[in-house]
């Protein structure tokens, strides 16, 4: 069997979900537009330039989750898939993902957007399993607190061990493993793959992909 493993935001999705969910929350009035737009926007231009503090970043995006009852955000996620998430959902990564499935192989997408956010968009594209930074939770509401280990970076080579493992596996194990992503943030899970794939790529990705000799390809 083969692993076929996709970064989500910028690769799969034509957009990021992370800053397009406080975008939402801003549209819904639920997050002062004036307090948080700017420290989004200011935590994104960190991202892009790879000197994001995950931590600090986690702090500033779980907190809101912690405001509301589960049941309340639920609700409020179904009208963000609807009004964000699937117009970024292009039919060039959908037929990608399906491609890959009707090849038999194993999906995964690994994010380091939080899981609240990216499970219900990992169901949408059909990928059975995913990897994303999980939300702390007491009795089964969001204390606005990270559990665990954030994927992000070497994070998610970490991450991905630990789920083979716990699975019985190794990257070994599989014939071929793809990683799909747009974001040099991504290179230490890359450079672990058998077959690195760049997906849009910011200027840094292209220039490791073209001097490696690596696939880069669109999917807009």
């Amino acid at each position: 069997m083969n692993l076929a493993i996709f970064d989500l935001d910028n690769t799969l999705l034509a957009g990021d979900s992370d800053f397009q969910w406080g975008q939402f929350l801003m549209e819904e009035g639920l997050l002062e537009r004036e307090k948080h737009e700017a420290r989004n926007i200011e935590f994104y231009e960190d991202y892009k330039a790879g000197r994001l503090d995950i931590y600090a970043f986690l702090e500033f995006q779980l907190k809101p989750l912690s405001d509301h009852p589960r049941a309340r955000l639920d609700e409020l996620h179904k009208q963000y898939m609807a009004r964000k998430v699937r117009p970024m959902m292009t039919e060039k990564a959908c037929a990608l993902v399906n491609q890959h499935k009707a090849n038999g192989d194993l999906l995964m997408i690994i994010t380091a957007t939080n899981s609240f956010v990216t499970g219900p968009i990992a169901a949408e594209f059909g990928v059975d399993h995913l990897i994303g930074t999980d939300p702390e939770q007491v009795n089964g509401e969001f204390t606005g607190k990270v559990a665990g280990l954030p994927s992000f970076q070497e994070g998610k080579v970490t991450r991905l061990n630990d789920w083979l493992s716990a699975h019985g596996k190794s990257l070994a194990d599989f014939g071929t493993s793809w990683f799909y992503s747009d974001s040099h943030n991504d290179l230490p899970l890359m450079k672990r793959v058998s077959q690195p794939v760049a997906v849009d790529p910011d200027d840094i990705l292209r220039a490791h992909a073209e001097q490696q000799g690596w696939p880069i390809i669109s999917l807009r």
